[in-house]
C-alpha cells in the first residue's frame, strides 16, 4: 500500500492535463496493475511533464517497454483537446 502511495504522490505534476489524465488512470487501473507494472508506472512517471503528456497523447516515440500501459492511458483522437 505503501508504495502505491508514493506512486499517487509521484502523479502530482504541473499540468492541469497529466493531473485529469492520471488521476483516471489511478482510480480506474492502478489497483489492478501487476507488480511489474507497477514498477514500470513508476519508471512512466519519472519522465518530464512534456514528455510524458505526449506519449500520452500519441506526439511521441512509444517505447515498447512502457506499450501496455500506454494503451490504457491513452486518449483517443476525439477527447484529445481539454475544457477547463
Amino acid at each position: 500500500m505503501k508504495a502505491l502511495n508514493r506512486i499517487r504522490w509521484h502523479c502530482r505534476r504541473g499540468t492541469l492535463e497529466l493531473d485529469l489524465l492520471l488521476e483516471r488512470f489511478n482510480r480506474d487501473h492502478l489497483p489492478r496493475l501487476s507488480a511489474d507494472q507497477t514498477a514500470r508506472y513508476a519508471d512512466l512517471l519519472a519522465l518530464q511533464d512534456h514528455e510524458l503528456l505526449d506519449l500520452l497523447m500519441g506526439r511521441g516515440v512509444t517505447a515498447d517497454h512502457f506499450a501496455d500501459l500506454l494503451d490504457l492511458m491513452s486518449v483517443p483522437p476525439s477527447r484529445q483537446s481539454f475544457h477547463v
